[in-house]
Order: C-alpha cells, then sequence, then structure tokens
C-alpha cells in the first residue's frame, strides 16, 4: 500500500490518463449510447444500458443492445409513440433478475417522464436543485420513476438512497451524462449539474481497490462509503473528483490490483 497521499494521487493520475481513453468504450456499457447522437436517445440507452449493469459485461452489452434494437434504435421515438399492444415486445426480455415485467414498468416510466415530466435530465436536476446534491437528485428521481402502478419487485431494480444504497448504476449513468473532457468517454450532455457535485459509483472493484490504498474505510458498499471515498477524492480535484473511476475501476477490473 502506497502511504504517502500525494504519492496516492500521482499514482491515480497516471491510471487515470491510462484508462479515461476511448479504447475504454470497447468493453464498457457505455458503448450502448454511444451508438446515438441525439440527446434524448443517449439518456434512454444510456439510463436502460446503466440499468443493467451487473455481471458479465459482454451479457450486459449485448442485452442493453438487444434492447434498444427492439426499440427499432430509436428510443426517444418509440417511446413517443408505443401504443399498449408494443409493450407486449419486452415481456420476454431478461437480465439475470431484470424481467418482462420490469422492463415494460421502465419504459412506461421513461415514457411518462418524457411526457409529463420534462424528460431524466429535468427530473434529476429538480432533485439536485432541492439542495445541491446527488444525494437528493438520486431521491427525488426514484419517487417520480415509481409513481405510475408498478409491482413491488420492481422497485429492486432503481436503487434507493434512503435506505443507503450505493445507487452505484445511476452514479455511473450520471457520470456518462455529466462529466465531460477532451477523451470524450463520457458525454457531458448535461450542464446544470456540475461534474464537481457527482458521487463515485462505487462497486466491488472501486471499493476494494479504494480499501487497498487507504482510501476508504468503511467496509460496506454503501451510501456512507460513497460519501467516504468521494470526500476523498475532492482532496485530489475537487472540480472533477469522479474521473478517479476510471483508474480505480481499471486497476480492480483489467488489472486485479
Amino acid at each position: 500500500m502506497i502511504d504517502n497521499p500525494e504519492e496516492i494521487q500521482a499514482f491515480l493520475d497516471q491510471k487515470v490518463l491510462e484508462f479515461n481513453q476511448m479504447a475504454f468504450i470497447e468493453t464498457d456499457p457505455i458503448q450502448v449510447p454511444k451508438l446515438f447522437t441525439t440527446k434524448e436517445n443517449i439518456e434512454i440507452a444510456g439510463f436502460l444500458a446503466a440499468t443493467l449493469a451487473w455481471g458479465q459485461r459482454p451479457t450486459i452489452i449485448r442485452n442493453a443492445r438487444k434492447l434498444v434494437s427492439q426499440m427499432e434504435n430509436n428510443p426517444y421515438e418509440f417511446l413517443q409513440n408505443t401504443t399498449e399492444r408494443d409493450w407486449n415486445l419486452f415481456l420476454n426480455f431478461k437480465h439475470r433478475t431484470f424481467n418482462g415485467v420490469d422492463c415494460v414498468f421502465f419504459l412506461k416510466s421513461l415514457q411518462n417522464i418524457y411526457l409529463h415530466h420534462g424528460g431524466l435530465e429535468t427530473v434529476f436536476t429538480a432533485g439536485y436543485n432541492k439542495n445541491q446534491s446527488i444525494y437528493q437528485a438520486l431521491a427525488h428521481f426514484r419517487n417520480v420513476f415509481f409513481e405510475l402502478n408498478h409491482e413491488h419487485r420492481t422497485e429492486k431494480h432503481v436503487s434507493d438512497v434512503e435506505k443507503g444504497a450505493s445507487a452505484k448504476r445511476l452514479n455511473m449513468f450520471l457520470r456518462w451524462m455529466v462529466r465531460t473532457d477532451k477523451t470524450g468517454v463520457d458525454f457531458g450532455l448535461w450542464r446544470q449539474i456540475p461534474a464537481s457535485a457527482l458521487m463515485l459509483p462505487l462497486d466491488v472493484h472501486t471499493g476494494n481497490v479504494a480499501r487497498k490504498l487507504g482510501l476508504l474505510s468503511r467496509t460496506q458498499n454503501d451510501w456512507k462509503a460513497v460519501e467516504e471515498i468521494t470526500a476523498k477524492l475532492r482532496t485530489f480535484d475537487q472540480n472533477d473528483p469522479i474521473r478517479y473511476d476510471f483508474a480505480l475501476f481499471g486497476l480492480g477490473a483489467f488489472e486485479k490490483f
């Protein structure tokens, strides 16, 4: 383990340069929203890909691509014009415990968000503006997302930060939408939430590497751990702390650090 904070930062800065490259996209679910050019299609495809982002990465990517192809490779237009009969196309969709019932509700909720709430960016931004926190953005989004009638089982597929969840996939989605830099991996589509406010998408890889480097003491991968590690990363870069997601994830997933 590296003991000196300055040495840790220098080490992670180097790893950011290595992993925050367009080649990263080849093995990452972010390649699914990269298929699109319009803002709404990028948002919807990105949200769906992030939702499915647990398990084997090739399977995640394959199933996310399958889902957007079933939406005629134009998710926004599809949701604008979907009839009740069209939902039946998705009842056989399955990714791990995310089944056809979950899939249909997700699409109906996204349709509701774009028809009645101004879209995903508007919903997340409204939550963020309550007290300039991602915690509130995620809590508000979840409340809006489940305002339609739904089966209770579907709720497990949207993390609840008010119950302490780390919300890895939602934080990853926000990284994709908010962050921007010269490498062009993340989209930087949303300008009303600053990159400085983002929280780390904490998973087994980023958590384990952070603990080995002495950046995280909490043993659970929960919201308190997200707050702890993100606060530490802000001491390295207060304007763009989540760029270190590339370093921590790359070290864990690719280098088995």
